[in-house]
C-alpha cells in the first residue's frame, strides 16, 4: 500500500535537508483507479503529504515513518472495502437484461475505457448490431478476470471479444508483468470455453506512450510483445483474432495513428470507423 501511496517524484528543498522530502502525489490517473481510494481512507495524510505547507512547519522522518506505519495497518482495511473489480459497475443493466432468445446470438464486448468509449462514441453500433458494451475505464485484465462472471457468463452470450492489455502495461494497478496480463487472457478463454462461449481475441491498440504514467518509456515494445504472443495463442488455439494494431498503428510502427486519437491512446470516431468492419466480420464469420 505504501509503495502506491508514495508513488511519484519525491522533491527535495533547496539546501537538501532529508527532513523536508515530500511526496509530489500523481492521482490523476485514469479512472482514478486503485489508489485514490486510499486517500479516502487518509485525507488528514494526504493533506499532510500534498503540501506540507498547511500545517506551517516541517514534516520531519518521524512523520514519514508514522504514514508508513498507518498506511501498513489500514492497508487491509481499505482494500477490502474496495470493489477492485467494480463487479457493481454493470449490475443494474444485467438484472435488466433478459435471457437471450432462442435464435438469439448474442455478443459481448469485454474491454477498458476504448470499449467503453465506443459504446459512447458510436452507440448506434451496438445497439443496431445488439452487441453489449462492458468496458470499464483504467481497467487491466486482473479486473476483467474478476468480473467474466457477473459481465460475460452470467448474460449468456454466444460470443465475446475480448481487448485487454493497455492498462496492464500503462501498469494502473500493478508493475507490468507480461507472463500475468497474458496468463489472466487465457483463463478468461478457458472460462469461456466451459460455459460454451465463443471467443475473439484482439490485439491491445498502439500507444508510445501514457500521459499519466509519463515514467513509461517502452510502451511500444510491451505492446508488440503481448500481441505477439495473442497472436500467436489465438493461432494455435483456433481462436480468431483481429488485429486493430497493424490497421491503427503510425508510420514508426510505435504509436497510434495521429488521425484515429487525440490523446494517443482513445480512438475518437474516426479510430472507432476503423475497428469496426474489422470486427463485425470477425464475429459474423465466428457466429
Amino acid at each position: 500500500m505504501c509503495a502506491v501511496l508514495f508513488k511519484g517524484d519525491c522533491g527535495w528543498e533547496e539546501e537538501k535537508d532529508p527532513d523536508l522530502c515530500y511526496a509530489m502525489l500523481f492521482v490523476q490517473i485514469e479512472n482514478s483507479c486503485f489508489f485514490p481510494d486510499i486517500f479516502v481512507c487518509l485525507p488528514e495524510l494526504m493533506l499532510i503529504l500534498k503540501n506540507r505547507n498547511m500545517l506551517g512547519k516541517r514534516i520531519g522522518q518521524w512523520a514519514l515513518l508514522a504514514a508508513i506505519s498507518c498506511c501498513l495497518s489500514i492497508g487491509e482495511a481499505c482494500a477490502q472495502k474496495k470493489d477492485f473489480g467494480n463487479l457493481a459497475r454493470y449490475s443494474k443493466e444485467n438484472a435488466m437484461l433478459p435471457k437471450p432468445a432462442k435464435k438469439e446470438k448474442r455478443v459481448v464486448f469485454l474491454g477498458n475505457s476504448i470499449t467503453e468509449g465506443w459504446v459512447r462514441t458510436h452507440p448506434d453500433f451496438f445497439k443496431t448490431n445488439g452487441y453489449i458494451g462492458r468496458g470499464i475505464s483504467g481497467q487491466t485484465s486482473y479486473q476483467f478476470l474478476l468480473r467474466f462472471r457477473e459481465d460475460v457468463i452470467n448474460l449468456s452470450p454466444a460470443l465475446v471479444v475480448i481487448n485487454a492489455g493497455t492498462n496492464d502495461v500503462a501498469e494502473n494497478t500493478n508493475p507490468y508483468n507480461e507472463d500475468y496480463t497474458f496468463g489472466n487472457i487465457v483463463s478468461m478463454v478457458e472460462l469461456a470455453k466451459v460455459n460454451k462461449i465463443k471467443v475473439i481475441l484482439t490485439s491491445v491498440l498502439p500507444a508510445a506512450a501514457f500521459k499519466w504514467r509519463m515514467e513509461i518509456k517502452d510502451a511500444p515494445q510491451k505492446i508488440q510483445a503481448l500481441n505477439a504472443r495473442i497472436k500467436a495463442y489465438a493461432e494455435a488455439n483456433k481462436i480468431p483474432f483481429v488485429d486493430y494494431y497493424q490497421a491503427m498503428v503510425s508510420a514508426d510502427n510505435k504509436a497510434l495513428n495521429s488521425r484515429y486519437t487525440k490523446d494517443g491512446v482513445h480512438p475518437t470516431g474516426e479510430g472507432y470507423d476503423v475497428m469496426e468492419p474489422l470486427i463485425k466480420a470477425a464475429i459474423e464469420k465466428a457466429l
